[in-house]
């Protein structure tokens, strides 16, 4: 196999020199308004991968701070390129400050090589612009490599750009090359599409990127000298699952036809004319995908951009495949000639991805779609770039006002404590304005409760109930207050971070669209579940708003319950009860806890059962949860079962109605397929995510899981054909062989097989499922007294008494009903934009 791959390597490796000088004419369209090439240190210029890199002093556009703090010096027998043959050394922190000549997305490469002779190994760097941190307390004694390159897309708004050198913990900062190149601002688009979970991710343009990976797939390394905006590409083969389920395919260059709307600064065209399809993965099934597998900090988000171009098929919409990232569907049944316009044409997606697994590995997969006459995936190039979070750092979690401290001048000290004793008095004076008016009209308001007025989210008030959509557009809603007792008590900002050690990484609970939840303690010593809103997550204040309606009005044993709140300091946070067994999905699979016994699995869906049927009939019009799933369903240290997370959740159709029109949400693999063709919601959406969740507790494996077989992949479908065999028992958890009641066993079966119907009117109400699983239950405590019974259908059992539960409900205020076009949903017109990642949040 590797002597092939040799072969053809020779070959690719020909085609390439002899296509070097067409790319470059192809690639030769762009030109930078900005072009600073920098040899730190240095007193002549370095010629390097084709490129000539000038002295850092003099320069007439590039000004170099506090210079008499800095040594310059050079090296040339070891260093492994020309660029790293000089350095500039500094003992306090030194910056250099460019001239920018056009604003707009640039280029920042940064070259480190610890120079023998000046103990620079055991420096500490960190870099930072005026409003990113780049690199945070970096030192080559806790790295693998000789050298460093790094690489980042900045957005300059200003005409100058300054970088800061900054010695870290008392030590020496040093540096040896710096780039700083315009880049086209259309190259880094404001919006793409979240992964996990699917949703628009919008204002890309106010975050600094690192180049994290950049792969040409089944293709040679391709230099700056064949990349108009000096990018490098690696190639893939290092990052391969299984090496031999990829075998590489080629086209000459100049055979890549751009269309009007790509442009080949988006990627060179040697990148579209290689890529890597299907090879011989040595498995049974033939629909295996190909996987690559990436080492990321969890951290943080990344920006993925996959590109394509179909330079395999012999005639149009042949070539159907699906892309992955990590567990999630990115794309699905893509004909890539019909999406690209012909063959031989570009075509690249961007996707936001979050390592929610906090695995620290990433992972890409491509496979062929099982509609397809043609068994084959393909993917050309690869390009993984890391986001800065809130802190605007690529690197910890310290910002730029955190790390960069500037010293103010003793003459303005004065002024400045004059000015700040000002400002804290009118403050003062103004916040005791608000306090007495705040008072006076509490006197006089008739609500009683505690009041949640205003509702500040992130700077905007932002209404509960009665928004219009025009207001939820603009983020500029009028302030409505929300006031209910069961918001329960107000929690200071200074009580959630003590209850949480500062929001301490380690009491992590989980990641969601809307932010973090962190597990807190109160001084009491009660524990709490604390939601954390992310600022710039819109998918996440949507959720948040729908919680809160939701949560605020209803309680039964079987919901997880809302305790309180804080909106201090432009913070959003719920907090929430504690459910010490986390998400029922932790018990099932992919963690080391103990296994279910299946009396405890047939409780805990029972108790899930009762709080869904809660929810849809509790009220007048009920709700729909719309987001059913183990990761939805938690368990408290006596392994009660609570459904949670409403953010998805919609208020049922009126009594003259069957449906809510809705656009699609959901988590794929659990989404009901009705749903999904017509966009119109009813309870039986909930049945339908019910019956998957009860075939995940049975087999114990995700409803998802790309990597298996085709037949096996989703498991409604798979465990649907063993059902109807009358053979669950050969896959279901292994830990269960033996020790299920068979009548109980098949009573289960039968009771998932009617949620799973393809149509809501086959499908049993909750009410019934909760009838069907309380009588499987008692077939297993009694399974020594009863014989299998005769019955096959799913309609309940009359001589089973049904938990009353609690119609108070029926008070619930303020829900809107009735049908809804989601007209926040149209901002992406693929469907598939709107599905939630199935890992949970």
């Amino acid at each position: 196999m590797w002597g092939c791959r040799l072969v053809r390597w020779m070959h690719l490796v020909l085609a390439f020199v002899l296509s070097s000088f067409l790319i470059h004419v192809a690639n030769a369209a762009f030109t930078p308004a900005d072009n600073y090439l920098i040899a730190c240190g240095s007193s002549k210029n370095a010629t390097f991968l084709g490129q000539i890199f000038v002295p850092d002093t003099p320069h007439k556009s590039v000004a170099l701070e506090s210079e008499e703090n800095s040594i310059a010096t050079t090296f040339n027998s070891t260093a492994p390129f020309s660029i790293y043959q000089s350095a500039r050394i500094f003992h306090t922190t030194t910056s250099y400050k460019f001239d920018i000549h056009q604003e707009g997305r640039h280029w920042v490469r940064l070259y480190f090589y610890p120079i023998p002779g000046h103990n620079l190994t055991s420096a500490s760097i960190t870099v930072v612009t005026e409003n990113f941190v780049l690199l945070n307390n970096f030192s080559f004694k806790r790295y693998k490599g000789n050298y460093l390159f790094k690489e980042y897309s900045i957005n300059v708004t200003t005409d100058s750009l300054t970088i800061a050198l900054i010695p870290s913990n008392n030590s020496i900062a040093f540096i040896n090359g710096i780039e700083v190149v315009s880049a086209p601002d259309e190259l880094i688009p404001d919006q793409a599409v979240a992964a996990s979970p699917p949703a628009p991710f919008n204002g890309l343009s106010e975050l600094a990127l690192e180049t994290v990976y950049r792969l040409n797939m089944g293709g040679p390394l391709v230099t700056a000298q064949n990349d108009t905006l000096g990018r490098t590409w690696e190639n893939d083969v290092k990052y391969l699952h299984v090496n031999s389920s990829a075998v590489n395919a080629s086209v000459s260059p100049s055979s890549i036809k751009y269309p009007a709307t790509i442009k080949p600064e988006i990627a060179p065209n040697w990148v579209y004319a290689t890529a890597e399809t299907m090879g011989d993965a040595n498995t049974a099934n033939g629909n295996f995908n190909i996987t690559w597998e990436f080492p990321i900090d969890p951290n943080f988000m990344y920006l993925i951009r996959v590109h394509f171009c179909d330079i395999v098929s012999e005639s149009l919409n042949t070539l159907l495949f699906n892309l992955y990232i990590n567990d999630d569907i990115a794309l699905l049944d893509l004909d890539l000639s019909a999406s690209a316009g012909n063959l031989d044409v570009p075509y690249y997606k961007d996707f936001v991805s979050n390592s929610s697994t906090n695995s620290g590995v990433l992972i890409i997969s491509v496979g062929p779609d099982t509609g397809a006459d043609w068994i084959n995936a393909i993917m050309n190039g690869l390009e993984i770039m890391k986001i800065s979070n809130g802190a605007r750092s690529l690197s910890g979690v310290s910002s730029v006002e955190t790390l960069l401290v500037r010293p103010h001048k003793k003459n303005k000290k004065g002024v400045i404590i004059g000015s700040a004793v000002a400002a804290s008095a009118a403050l003062a004076i103004i916040g005791l304005c608000c306090c007495c008016l705040v008072a006076r009209k509490s006197k006089t308001s008739p609500h009683q409760g505690h009041p949640w007025l205003p509702l500040p989210l992130y700077g905007n008030s932002l209404t509960l109930t009665n928004v219009s959509k025009t207001s939820q557009k603009s983020g500029t809603a009028s302030c409505i207050s929300l006031v209910s007792p069961n918001l329960g008590r107000f929690f200071s900002f200074q009580e959630i971070t003590d209850a949480t050690n500062k929001f301490d990484e380690s009491l992590l609970l989980g990641v969601g669209g809307f932010g973090r939840v962190y597990k807190g303690t109160l001084e009491d010593g009660t524990m709490l579940a604390v939601k954390r809103g992310n600022p710039r997550s819109e998918q996440g204040l949507a959720e948040f708003r729908t919680e809160i309606e939701m949560l605020s009005k209803l309680r039964h044993c079987h919901l997880v319950s809302l305790i309180g709140y804080c909106d201090e300091r432009s913070e959003m946070i719920l907090v929430y009860e504690y459910m010490a067994n986390g998400p029922l999905r932790s018990h099932l699979y992919g963690t080391d806890l103990p296994s279910l016994s299946w009396k405890q699995r047939l409780e805990i869906c029972i108790g899930a059962a009762r709080g869904l049927h809660y929810l849809h009939t509790g009220a007048s019009q009920g709700i729909i949860h719309r987001d059913v799933k183990t990761t939805n369903i938690l368990l408290d240290e006596n392994f009660l079962a609570k459904v949670a997370d409403f953010g998805l959740s919609k208020t049922g159709p009126a009594l003259d109605q069957t449906h809510v029109s809705t656009a699609v949400k959901g988590s794929f693999g659990y989404l009901d397929p009705e749903y999904f063709r017509r966009q119109q919601l009813t309870e039986k959406s909930d049945v339908y995510s019910f019956g998957v969740v009860l075939m995940e507790v049975l087999c114990t494996r995700p409803a998802l899981n790309p990597v298996l077989p085709r037949e096996q992949v989703n498991i409604a479908e798979w465990a649907m054909v063993w059902q109807k065999k009358g053979m669950l028992d050969q896959i279901m958890d292994k830990n269960l062989a033996g020790k299920v009641n068979s009548a109980s066993l098949k009573k289960f079966g039968e009771t998932a097989e009617k949620c799973l119907a393809d149509h809501g009117v086959d499908r049993p109400s909750m009410g019934d499922v909760l009838w069907n699983l309380e009588y499987a239950l008692q077939l297993e405590e009694t399974s020594s007294a009863l014989a299998e019974p005769d019955d096959n259908s799913t309609n309940h059992i009359l001589s089973m008494p049904l938990t009353p539960f609690d119609n108070s409900a029926s008070m619930i205020e303020g829900i809107n009903s009735g049908t809804d076009d989601d007209a926040e949903d149209a901002a992406t017109s693929a469907v598939f934009s709107q599905l939630v990642n199935p890992r949970g949040r």
